[in-house]
């Protein structure tokens, strides 16, 4: 484990991952039931899924919805944890609701929305925000308290108009914050889509799971999850591993003057 970021050396998974699939693949080839199909088979049927179309075109729908709601779940769970966390009052009005909401079973808010609404895309975008919302307001609300009220002074007497204290001041100091809802955000988000998809949507990664599970084809299943898993890695290391060195490097200033 590397000392500096606290994740194990990069070795590890081209180990550990190989050994897993030659075990996985003994054992299927050991039980020989449909019920665990071997990697080969695996692969087989996500090859005919990407060369179908069908693999791109329901991993698209679900990227999509990903997106959607990502983005407004942080731009609305920003602003309420910016407010929040600046003002006592607004704090003690809406905390109340915070915890509610950050209680409320996943299920219990998809259900409600399809119920409310009907089976529509607005409905499945608003489950997955609605549970995500509090998640990143509570973070940011925690970076808006601990603001240097130092560098606010310091905007004061240069007259910093708000556009630039909150490009300034307060984007740099929130920024670790606004990094820790990204990451906890997108692993939540990426299981909520998927449950919101298999219960109410007719495309989606989580739309075909639901099929697969129907006449219980496992290979179909695994493969959908395999194409799933590569997408999230591939995001964790184009986007946000680069984005975590980033938002390290505003601390490594106060590190070294500690």
């Amino acid at each position: 484990m590397t000392a500096r970021t606290g994740r194990p050396p990069a070795w590890s998974y081209w180990v550990v991952l190989p050994l897993f699939v030659v075990f996985w693949g003994v054992f299927a080839w050991f039980l020989r039931s449909p019920l665990l199909p071997t990697p080969l088979q695996v692969l087989e049927t996500l090859m005919v899924e990407s060369a179908s179309g069908q693999l791109w075109y329901h991993l698209g729908a679900t990227l999509a919805r990903v997106a959607v709601a990502f983005t407004l779940a942080m731009f609305v769970g920003t602003v309420i944890g910016i407010v929040m966390g600046r003002s006592r009052t607004t704090n003690a009005l809406f905390d109340p609701m915070l915890v509610l909401l950050l209680n409320l079973p996943a299920l219990v808010t998809i259900i409600l929305m399809y119920v409310w609404f009907g089976l529509i895309e607005l409905a499945a975008v608003m489950a997955v925000v609605i549970n995500k919302v509090p998640n990143v307001a509570v973070t940011v609300r925690e970076g808006a308290r601990s603001l240097d009220y130092r560098l606010e002074q310091m905007a004061t007497v240069y007259d910093f108009t708000r556009w630039q204290r909150l490009r300034e001041v307060w984007v740099p100091q929130l920024f670790p914050y606004l990094m820790a809802a990204t990451r906890g955000g997108l692993s939540l988000i990426w299981k909520i889509v998927l449950v919101v998809e298999l219960l109410g949507r007719s495309s989606g990664v989580g739309f075909q799971l639901h099929l697969a599970f129907q006449v219980f084809d496992v290979a179909a299943i695994l493969a959908y999850s395999l194409a799933f898993i590569l997408v999230v890695q591939l995001i964790e290391l184009a986007i946000l591993q680069p984005l975590e060195r980033r938002s390290n490097r505003w601390r490594q200033p106060e590190m070294a003057h500690a």
